[in-house]
């Protein structure tokens, strides 16, 4: 059983812990409020608000890719997915006929940028990408009907011209409605595994030879 000091003790601790809290309550009373209205209420765009080096929608600039897949080959979940063919009209330019990036699978690793020789593939700071259909979030930079012809690195160039970054995306994201319908055409599927060898069947024992009959002649 408690003695009177100690049950006095507990009620002055209860007392001096809720004061402590609401102390900590009540003095923001006297300040202005930091909660940010978003979106509409920003001071600025908020993608113009994040760091620099912000990993958000993943970017293509068509005019200085090389089509050399590396990016495709670094995504650890094959959310890239890149076909290259012959120009028709000249068997010696290679075009890029498909160019898709799932954003609602991606992982915003930054695995695929790296390898880029151009800088053609980044990230962005767009992040603001409802949709209704998450097939909507595969951007396809590149189609059979409209392909564009791969980037020939200059041997002395040093620098690599580029549109600004985020600009490509942006129009992607404000031509498509929140409630668009998903597209016709299906998101990357995962490489599928080598196919295996079927085994070689194991050659046929040789046929045992035919015991041949002793034959004789008897004297008489």
């Amino acid at each position: 059983m408690l003695s009177a000091r100690e049950y006095g003790g507990s009620i002055r601790d209860t007392v001096k812990s809720f004061w402590h809290g609401l102390s900590i309550t009540l003095s923001y009373l006297l300040r202005r409020p930091v909660t940010v209205q978003y979106p509409d209420r920003t001071p600025m765009p908020l993608r113009d608000m994040l760091p620099p080096r912000y990993r958000g929608f993943l970017e293509v600039d068509p005019a200085i890719c090389t089509g050399c897949q590396a990016c495709e080959r670094a995504c650890p979940i094959a959310c890239i997915a890149i076909t290259l063919e012959k120009d028709p009209s000249n068997p010696k330019q290679r075009v890029v006929t498909q160019f898709d990036i799932d954003e609602a699978k991606c992982m915003f690793c930054g695995l695929c940028v790296e390898p880029c020789p151009t800088g053609s593939i980044q990230h962005t700071r767009e992040f603001e990408g409802s949709q209704r259909n998450i097939r909507n979030l595969v951007f396809r930079w590149s189609d059979p009907v409209n392909p564009w012809p791969v980037y020939k690195v200059p041997k002395d160039a040093a620098y690599f011209p580029r549109v600004p970054l985020g600009s490509l995306v942006r129009k992607k994201l404000e031509a498509r409605a929140w409630d668009a319908p998903g597209p016709e055409f299906l998101p990357p599927e995962a490489p599928k595994p080598p196919a295996e060898k079927p085994a070689k069947p194991a050659p046929a024992a040789p046929a045992a030879a035919k015991p041949v009959a002793a034959t004789g002649t008897s004297g008489n």
